[in-house]
């Protein structure tokens, strides 16, 4: 081995805990205001509907700037965006966390969501140039399923906990030091990959479509649960979003340089992928959030009880994503280990779908939470299925477009889970039900929406997506060939 061999691999894992650092830190941000918002909304005078902006303010520019992200990082290069993306994020939380407004507040949560984006939508493209050993690869996806399946959970914990103890500003106080202590670290141990440049013809007018399509999409998507379906309001900006979205695929048809090459699509991998993770996000993390009402309305749980009924669940997800599912990808292949991993959060959500009115934890959540946790295997299947078929030159994109069906899915698993639990409360109370009853009977129903949000990935595992044809050995997996 040559002696520079084992400095360039300490500076990969390195890199790699820089770039999921980072992503932590953006994830973690989306929940950890969860808890918090009761206390902000007294101290800031929000009125009730326009407390939803502390949240919408980060996940619209986020959502809608990923892609867009994802493309410029493969063009000027990810190193520099990801870093102008950690400078700008670590400023907007200190900005958050001196607002003593609500204008201050929103406006330091939209430059959060624009610097997320930033971040984001170049990591996993960074990850798959980092190692270009596939065992290696596989247990990098490991390590990033881990952050992206946990940071929500420590969310609440971590919100429960700054905002009892010392005050909600902290929240996002915590971010600058670790901010800067990331900037330094990345800026030693990430590579400046400059991409090719803006100069050969980028596509501004598929970069205009593409991000006001998808800003508009998920504020439609998060006003739902204010509105309604089938409001004036949805159906017009839902139609607007749908218009710009289709005027962006066929601009991308026509590009002599587009900003999303629909080449890539000829991968069932990549595009099966990206629908199934749009879907599996839709039940995930619609079911936190039914959770959490539940433990909440109907339970009496603190914040901090909330975030601290959840820790099983990424407690059994390490485990499997850090210690068993980059070897059993390798030994067994991705694809059933998705299909695999898929079944016990099926069990688990059916589960929740039976909780009572006064459920206890060890009782009726503990088991749903282990079984959840036992889907460990999911992410990063899915992931390394999705990112496999992309070249190189798109790998920031393909990264890019993983992680905005990542947020899409959010967004509609929220405002369908929110939609059915809330109408199916509304008529068991009209019809004389008990006023907890009814708020536990909705949020039956949504258990069972999301359980079926998981069938359907089953059955997109098992029609659509296909066995990586590259094996991915690890030393561990290729010991009994080699006896």
């Amino acid at each position: 081995m040559n002696q520079t061999e084992p400095a360039r691999v300490k500076s990969r894992w390195l890199g790699l805990g820089v770039l999921c650092t980072g992503m932590f830190m953006i994830v973690t941000d989306g929940t950890v205001v969860n808890v918090a918002l009761p206390t902000i909304q007294v101290e800031l005078g929000f009125t009730q509907a326009n407390l939803a902006w502390v949240i919408n303010a980060f996940l619209i520019p986020f959502a809608g700037l990923l892609l867009l992200a994802g493309r410029l990082g493969d063009l000027i290069g990810r190193q520099r965006l990801f870093l102008t993306g950690l400078v700008t994020f670590t400023l907007a939380s200190l900005l958050c966390g001196l607002a003593g407004t609500q204008e201050l507040l929103i406006a330091g949560r939209f430059g959060q969501g624009v610097a997320g984006a930033m971040c984001a939508g170049v990591i996993l493209g960074k990850i798959v140039t980092l190692f270009d050993d596939p065992g290696e690869l596989g247990k990098a996806f490991g390590i990033f399923a881990f952050v992206l399946t946990s940071a929500g959970a420590a969310g609440l914990v971590l919100g429960g906990v700054l905002t009892q103890l010392i005050a909600w500003n902290w929240i996002f106080f915590i971010n600058v030091p670790v901010g800067i202590a990331t900037i330094v670290l990345a800026i030693r141990v990430l590579d400046d990959d400059r991409g090719p440049g803006l100069g050969r013809g980028t596509d501004f007018l598929g970069a205009v479509l593409v991000t006001s399509g998808l800003m508009l999409a998920v504020y439609t998507l998060v006003e739902i649960p204010n509105v309604g379906w089938g409001s004036s309001s949805t159906l017009g900006f839902g139609a607007a979003a749908l218009a710009l979205l289709v005027g962006f695929v066929v601009r991308q048809a026509m590009a002599a340089n587009p900003l999303m090459p629909l080449r890539l699509f000829r991968s069932r991998n990549l595009s099966g992928g990206n629908i199934l993770q749009a879907v599996y996000v839709s039940a995930s993390l619609g079911m936190f959030f039914i959770t959490s009402l539940y433990l909440q309305l109907v339970l009496e749980y603190t914040p901090l009880q909330i975030g601290m009924t959840f820790l099983p669940m990424t407690a059994i997800t390490a485990v499997i994503t850090l210690g068993f599912a980059p070897k059993l990808n390798a030994r067994y292949g991705e694809r059933r280990m998705l299909i695999i991993g898929l079944i016990p959060i099926v069990i688990g959500l059916a589960l929740l779908a039976r909780v009572p009115v006064d459920g206890t934890f060890l009782t009726h959540l503990l088991p749903s939470m282990v079984l959840i946790g036992g889907g460990g295997l999911v992410v990063p299947a899915m992931t390394a299925l999705a990112m496999a078929d992309a070249p190189p030159s798109d790998a920031g994109l393909a990264g890019a477009l993983f992680n905005t069906m990542q947020q899409v899915g959010g967004a509609i698993g929220v405002a369908v889970l929110a939609a059915v639990s809330t109408a199916h409360t509304a008529r068991l109370a009209t019809e004389g039900t008990p006023q907890v009853e009814a708020l536990t009977g909705g949020y039956r129903l949504g258990f069972l929406v999301a359980m079926g949000f998981i069938l359907l990935c089953l059955a997109i595992a098992v029609l659509v997506l296909r066995k990586t044809a590259r094996p991915v050995p690890t030393d561990d997996a290729a010991e009994p060939a080699a006896a």
